[in-house]
């Protein structure tokens, strides 16, 4: 028998469990904001949702590094350990890291990649 739990409780798995599958989503070489992986999750307006999702998730294999602020910016302090192995495992992928930002894909590039026409191909 599953323990009883609340509606929110409910409703934070089913929201995690959709940002999580947003950020599984993104490819190696790209990147997404915090905004943007809301709104694939079905939760415009719920960036510091997915922000606090990365911070809880504690899967080994999910892609957090290619989150980022919607400037561009690694949302670590600079110099930090987090900082370093965010820009290091981007730059393994082929992003261009520079002074701790990087160039964001124009609104919908992502998008039409990932869930467009022919991408499953």
């Amino acid at each position: 028998m599953r323990p009883k739990t609340s509606d929110a409780e409910d409703g934070y798995a089913a929201s995690r469990a959709r940002i999580l599958a947003a950020i599984h989503a993104v490819p190696a070489g790209s990147v997404a904001g915090y905004g943007h992986i809301a709104r694939r999750a079905g939760l415009p307006g719920r960036a510091r949702l997915v922000a606090r999702v990365l911070r809880d998730h504690g899967d080994p294999d999910l892609p957090w590094h290619r989150i980022v602020r919607s400037d561009g910016r690694i949302a670590f302090p600079a110099g930090s350990p987090g900082f370093r192995e965010q820009a290091q495992r981007l730059r393994a992928e082929g992003v261009t890291v520079t002074r701790g930002r990087v160039r964001m894909p124009a609104e919908g590039t992502l998008d039409a990649a990932l869930w467009g026409p022919g991408a499953h191909a």
